[in-house]
């Protein structure tokens, strides 16, 4: 499976103004170019890759730049004009060293290393279905005014979102995007708030919005259905509810339709971009790109990833849209100089190599202006598996922890939320805390129309709630070995950033 975070990022300052322009500065050495002759085009004899070209927004440019595609062998699936990035296919083995030197071109890669077939995220661990025995054992313990099984949620009473739900439960007016694998509007807690107008099918970088286009192509899908219930489950007396259960959401398919569930480059820029032109006020990213879990941009091909995604972001921040991503679950501390990736490329053949996470990145996690996310238990601990750094983590939120134990109906310390089909299920992971972060951004924009992605970004720090660094070394799992090292003191640190979202602060 892909990298559904239950997920990292670098420590870049949050600009107050965002504008298009600074994503194309944020990558050194943006190439000098040279015209490109116009031989005839390549035969096809190598495998048939999917490529991200990055140009300025100038139509002439990008005219020119298409043409130089076509005489390199390669095939425009779909120009974003307003970034500059497009889209390409070919399966010419030389096409992204001879795009690079295209007058205009200002970086180009592979966003792949296998062939493309026909047509990851940061969960930790399968889903745990509640069987309908067990849910009924949990009905009985709901209180009265409370959903069937939020008995179960102990995440919602740990942020305040089951108080903050009678003050203000958030407006139809704000909508959060999930880009993820799918979601399953037909369940009854989602389908109140769904905005199908919103969704839409981006695998391979072009839009799909044929009805429907968004849901799981089968139940082994589930992530996306599980982050939209806990951002938006309506309080209508069915199953569980949202932290903030009187928003939208919408899906935003990126996934591959395959076991592999791999999250390319190309479909994450084309959801990011529909977004922001779509209206979505926030979108939730619960994964990492792949097929680089660390993107070294002394690569051209990896470099040519991070500018992409990068400029796309930008783009839906420069629109109004807050992104909010998870920090991963490979307990990994983003502020260090070195670390072990033994996981990339994942779609081929993963080699071990040593990166230093402030060149190498995580992306969308580590891109500027995205809020970055990482996990906690029931006791308000950080999750044993979540991902931390100083200066990296801007806020913590409850992801789920097996280790921490909450005295509820079925004593599970993960998060308990939607899945496909009408059934419901425990996830834990920094996939599963983003949402929660997700939602209680919605729930300050809805009190806060006009405020922007960095002052959204502004509110949620400053109605957190910091825990401070542990007093005792960190050993998550128990078993008497230091697992994790928490820099910073009671207001910033690198296991909690600014501390841990508070939905009810947020509505009040």
């Amino acid at each position: 499976m892909a990298h559904l975070r239950s997920r990292h990022r670098l420590a870049l300052a949050v600009p107050v103004v965002l504008s298009l322009t600074a994503s194309l500065g944020f990558l050194p050495g943006v190439a000098t170019a040279t015209p490109l002759s116009t031989p005839a085009v390549t035969t096809a004899d190598g495998p048939n890759l999917s490529y991200v070209v990055n140009t300025t927004t100038d139509h002439r440019t990008i005219a020119s730049v298409k043409k130089a595609i076509a005489s390199a062998g390669g095939s425009v699936v779909i120009a974003y004009e307003q970034i500059g990035v497009i889209v390409v296919h070919s399966a010419n083995p030389d096409f992204g060293r001879r795009i690079r030197t295209v007058r205009g071109v200002q970086s180009a890669g592979a966003t792949r290393t296998s062939p493309l077939k026909a047509a990851g995220t940061t969960d930790e661990g399968a889903a745990q279905v509640l069987s309908a025995a067990e849910a009924a054992k949990v009905a009985k313990s709901a209180d009265a005014g409370q959903e069937p099984l939020e008995a179960d949620q102990w995440d919602l009473r740990a942020i305040g979102a089951d108080k903050a739900a009678t003050i203000n439960p958030g407006s139809k007016k704000v909508t959060v995007a999930v880009i993820d694998v799918g979601v399953d509007d037909t369940h009854p807690d989602i389908a109140p708030n769904f905005s199908a107008s919103q969704s839409a099918n981006c695998v391979g970088g072009k839009p799909d919005t044929t009805y429907g286009s968004w849901r799981p192509v089968d139940a082994d899908h589930y992530h996306g259905t599980h982050v939209a219930g806990e951002i938006a489950a309506a309080r209508n007396g069915v199953g569980v509810a949202g932290v903030a259960p009187g928003v939208k959401v919408s899906g935003i398919t990126v996934a591959e339709p395959d076991s592999t569930q791999l999250f390319y480059p190309e479909s994450v820029v084309c959801a990011f971009v529909f977004a922001a032109d779509h209206g979505v006020e926030i979108t939730n990213n619960s994964y990492y790109v792949d097929p680089w879990l660390y993107n070294c941009v002394d690569d051209p091909d990896q470099k040519a990833i991070v500018d992409a995604v990068n400029r796309a972001q930008l783009y839906a921040q420069h629109k109004g849209t807050l992104n909010v991503a998870a920090a991963g679950n490979s307990n990994d501390d983003l502020d260090s100089n070195a670390l072990t990736d033994a996981s990339s490329p994942d779609d081929s053949t993963a080699t071990t190599r040593t990166v230093d996470p402030h060149k190498c990145y995580d992306i969308p996690t580590q891109l500027p202006g995205v809020v970055t996310v990482s996990s906690t238990g029931v006791k308000g601990a950080k999750s044993y598996f979540s991902s931390y750094g100083d200066g990296v983590i801007d806020v913590a939120a409850p992801g789920g922890d097996r280790y921490q134990i909450p005295d509820t109906p079925s004593g599970n310390g993960r998060i308990l939320s939607t899945l496909p089909n009408n059934t419901y299920g425990f996830l834990q992971g920094t996939s599963m805390a983003t949402p929660h972060v997700a939602g209680v951004a919605a729930l300050l924009k809805s009190e806060y129309p006009w405020a922007s992605p960095a002052q959204l970004q502004l509110l949620l720090k400053a109605e957190a709630d910091n825990p401070g660094c542990p007093a005792e070394p960190y050993d998550g799992n128990g078993d008497g070995v230091v697992d994790a090292t928490c820099v910073g003191g009671k207001h910033v640190n690198g296991f909690y950033g600014s501390g841990i979202v508070n939905a009810l602060r947020a509505v009040k």
